[in-house]
């Protein structure tokens, strides 16, 4: 793909990213320089993680190495972005930033010698199922959108957006993992009150929703046919959703999408 890529910071989601590539030879371990802040986060990797790659610890003299890389990746917390300090003099090269909330402009501010890609993806990019979305910057060539597509591409369903859909891209598909946690464990809480047992009335619920996702899916139905199929009149059905509609949930599901964009912009 490229002869070097850095990797700042070297966490679950920047692995999901770069492991995938490893797996089907497409990127060579030996190619990939890796930074992580801590002695203990280095020792980890390399006694734990499959592949021999090229590791340093933020601050030492020997992780400068990372700058002379054309690609990188930026994957730390969001907090520990004002502690990396760009080393580079080369405006050709690339930085893609995967930070939650962080703007193009802040990006070009702090890394004015580089060009400047946002990326927001979700936690089931862990398991190859994620979805990822990107933002370019000015003056990205065709070649580099198409490389920076292809680091994403085995991980995930990718989708290209303006900067201002970002955040609201974000709070649904990144928030929106947690939510659906939630509603799966308040689901099965149901199920308990009814007599199941906890595991029995989870694996439920999880099966049900990944049934009716593909029932949606498969057939084209529309949300609201699914339902009307779904509902009688004066039945169980409508019965529960008489009593969601009566306690919001409709709109206390939108609002917490709407809140998480608005979050997601106080980080700019």
């Amino acid at each position: 793909m490229t002869s070097k890529i850095a990797v700042i910071g070297f966490g679950n989601i920047a692995k999901a990213i770069i492991t995938p590539l490893f797996d089907k030879k497409l990127l060579n371990p030996k190619d990939v320089y890796c930074l992580v802040n801590t002695k203990k986060s280095l020792e980890n990797i390399r006694k734990n993680y499959k592949y021999d790659i090229n590791i340093f610890q933020a601050n030492s003299k020997a992780s400068e190495i990372i700058w002379d890389c054309k690609v990188k990746l930026l994957s730390v917390k969001p907090q520990q972005l004002k502690n990396i300090i760009e080393l580079e003099k080369n405006k050709n090269n690339l930085l893609v930033s995967i930070l939650a909330g962080v703007s193009l402009e802040k990006l070009i501010k702090k890394f004015p010698n580089h060009k400047c890609v946002r990326v927001v993806t979700n936690i089931p990019i862990t398991i190859g199922k994620g979805l990822t979305g990107i933002s370019w910057g000015d003056k990205i060539t065709k070649d580099q959108k198409q490389f920076i597509k292809r680091l994403f591409e085995n991980s995930s369903k990718i989708y290209e957006f303006p900067e201002d859909l970002l955040d609201i891209f974000l709070s649904v598909t990144s928030s929106g993992p947690a939510i659906i946690a939630l509603i799966i464990e308040a689901l099965s809480d149901g199920g308990l009150s009814g007599g199941l047992q906890k595991e029995l009335s989870e694996e439920l619920v999880m099966e049900m929703i990944l049934g009716t996702v593909s029932l949606i899916k498969e057939t084209n139905l529309t949300t609201a046919e699914l339902k009307n199929m779904v509902t009688s009149p004066g039945g169980t059905t409508i019965s529960a959703l008489r009593v969601l509609e009566n306690r919001s949930l409709r709109s206390a599901l939108i609002e917490a999408v709407v809140s998480a964009s608005n979050r997601s912009k106080e980080f700019h």
